[in-house]
């Protein structure tokens, strides 16, 4: 079992999620140690963010989660060296429908873990807090929280923060707030340092200190299925999430 298993969770859509795990990942990978991303967002962004075809795999996160398929069946090889993906696509839509009639059926993905041993997994979980979110709650020993800095940024973290309390207090004891990270950040909109400051009086020293700024080439860079690092290693964006991927490695 690895030592390390993060979820990165923001029910709301478009903070930057997927971009962030992906590309934490990829520099975690690189320090040598191996490094599982797991794609539990039926949208599959992240699978075919690192240049998977979500229409061809073979066995995907819905059938070890539903289909009691073991991990190493399931797991691919990416691109990067020494980073690995547990893929997703839209069968995995039906896993919440499929895993009610299961017993234990928020321990589906901490039982599917039990095998591998990985330095890191990183869990890309689905906007909402429905049960495979749950789920990646349930296997991990940390949370990563993505925020994005715009008006509404905390209105649904009480929420989010809510639900890793219940999971925390009935399911996974061992849960801890890794950090909250700001993403999409526009230095040109006095909203922004707004927002930031608000961020920060709220949360803290568990505010990561690396900003990730608003960044055309990382918004391009799934399209290509490239991580940040292959698109464009000296853009702002791949700079940021380098310092990131630092952070994140000192706190686990």
């Amino acid at each position: 079992m690895s030592h390390k298993v993060i979820a990165v969770v923001n029910q709301k859509g478009g903070v930057g999620k997927t971009t962030s795990t992906v590309n934490i990942a990829a520099q975690l990978a690189t320090t040598e140690k191996p490094v599982l991303l797991i794609d539990l967002d039926p949208q599959g962004n992240a699978t075919s963010g690192l240049g998977f075809n979500k229409e061809s795999l073979g066995a995907s996160s819905y059938e070890v989660l539903c289909q009691s398929v073991p991990l190493a069946d399931a797991v691919a090889e990416t691109r990067v060296p020494g980073l690995f993906i547990l893929p997703a696509n839209a069968n995995l839509a039906g896993a919440e429908v499929d895993l009610v009639q299961v017993p234990r059926r928020e321990f589906q993905l901490q039982k599917a873990l039990t095998t591998g041993s990985y330095a890191y997994i990183l869990i890309d979980c689905p906007p909402s807090l429905g049960l495979l979110t749950v789920n990646a709650l349930t296997a991990a020993t940390d949370v990563l929280i993505p925020v994005q800095a715009e008006y509404y940024a905390l209105e649904g973290l009480s929420q989010l923060l809510n639900t890793v309390q219940r999971v925390r207090q009935t399911l996974n004891p061992a849960l801890a707030l890794m950090g909250v990270a700001i993403t999409m950040f526009d230095k040109r909109t006095s909203l922004s340092e707004q927002v930031l400051q608000e961020i920060r009086n709220y949360f803290g020293e568990k505010l990561f200190k690396t900003i990730i700024p608003r960044n055309v080439r990382l918004a391009e860079a799934p399209s290509f299925g490239q991580t940040i690092f292959e698109h464009d290693k000296w853009s702002k964006g791949a700079r940021a999430y380098k310092q990131l991927a630092k952070e994140v490695s000192k706190r686990a």
